[in-house]
C-alpha cells in the first residue's frame, strides 16, 4: 500500500454537529472499529455558539467521545454553525476534503428536524452535493489540485425524530448490543450540551429508540439505516437470516432454548 493510500478511509461518517453521529449511529460506528474497519468522522461545524459551550470546549468534548469510540480520525469541516447551507463554496470544501481520504462508504445522517437545527436537513443535502462533486473534472481548482474520486455507496444514517414519513428503498437495521455502553458514553462526554438532568432524557429517548428499532430484528439493541437504491446481495438466505424475527421468540414445548441473535 502506498503511503498516501494508508489516509483513505473504508467508511466515513459526516453530520452537521458534535454529538449528531454519536447519537444516530455511534454504536454501529464503534463497531465497525472493532470489525477492523478503517473509520473517520467529518463535524461540518463547531456546534458553536451554543447557550453553555464554547470553541474550546466542543472540541475537548468530540475527542473526548472520539476516543471513547475507538475512532482515529476526527476532522472538523470548519463550515459556519446556525446557517449552514447547501451552496456550491460548501459543496467544493467537503468535496475537496473527499477526494483526499477516498472512503468506500459515506454515511450521512438524514431526515428534517423542525423542532431542532435545519442544519440537519442542509447538512443530508450537502453530502450528498459533495458527493456528486467530488467526481467532477475539469474544474481542478475548485479543489484544490485534488485528483476526481466517485464515493462508490451512499448510507444514511435516519433521524429519530425526523417530520416525515418517508418510503426509502431500503432499509437495514445493524446490531449494536454489544456497543450501546460505548454509545451512551460518548453521548455523556458532551457535558456542556447534555447536563445531569438532559442526559438521563436524552439516555432514555435513545435507549428505548434503540432498543425497540434492535428488537424487530431480534437484537437488544439496533441503528437502522437507509439506502437511496434498493439492498443487493448474492445470498438470499445470509440476508434474510442476518436478524432474528424476535427478541423474545415463543419457545415451543421440546425445542428448549432457543438463541436470540
Amino acid at each position: 500500500m502506498k503511503a498516501e493510500e494508508q489516509a483513505f478511509l473504508d467508511v466515513l461518517a459526516v453530520a452537521p454537529h458534535p454529538d449528531d453521529l454519536e447519537i444516530t449511529c455511534g454504536g454501529t460506528l464503534a463497531k465497525l472499529v472493532k470489525q477492523g474497519y478503517r473509520v473517520g468522522l467529518f463535524d461540518l461545524t463547531s456546534g458553536e455558539p451554543t447557550p453553555r459551550g464554547s470553541l474550546e470546549i466542543r472540541q475537548k468534548e468530540a475527542e473526548a467521545a472520539r476516543h471513547i469510540l475507538g475512532i482515529p480520525l476526527r476532522v472538523n469541516v470548519g463550515l459556519p454553525n446556525r446557517v449552514l447551507m447547501d451552496v456550491p463554496e460548501n459543496r467544493f470544501v467537503l468535496a475537496t476534503l473527499l477526494r483526499r481520504y477516498r472512503p468506500k462508504i459515506v454515511i450521512t445522517m438524514a431526515g428534517r428536524t423542525p423542532a431542532a437545527s435545519p442544519d440537519h436537513h442542509q447538512g443530508h443535502m450537502l453530502v450528498e452535493a459533495a458527493r456528486f462533486y467530488s467526481q467532477l473534472t475539469k474544474w481542478d481548482d475548485r479543489f484544490e489540485h485534488t485528483l476526481p474520486y466517485r464515493v462508490p455507496h451512499l448510507v444514511y444514517a435516519i433521524i429519530p425524530s425526523d417530520a416525515e414519513q418517508r418510503h426509502w428503498h431500503s432499509t437495514f437495521v445493524v446490531d449494536i448490543s454489544d456497543t450501546f455502553e460505548q454509545k451512551l458514553a460518548a453521548i455523556r462526554a458532551y457535558e456542556s450540551q447534555f447536563d445531569v438532568d438532559r442526559f438521563d432524557r436524552v439516555a432514555h429517548f435513545v435507549g428505548s429508540y434503540n432498543g425497540f428499532i434492535g428488537s424487530r430484528c431480534g437484537f437488544k439493541y439496533g441503528e437502522m439505516f437507509a439506502l437511496p437504491h434498493p439492498v443487493g446481495g448474492g445470498d438470499l438466505f445470509q440476508l434474510v437470516t442476518g436478524g432474528q424475527s424476535s427478541y423474545a421468540p415463543v419457545v415451543l414445548p421440546g425445542q428448549g432454548h432457543l438463541p436470540l441473535a
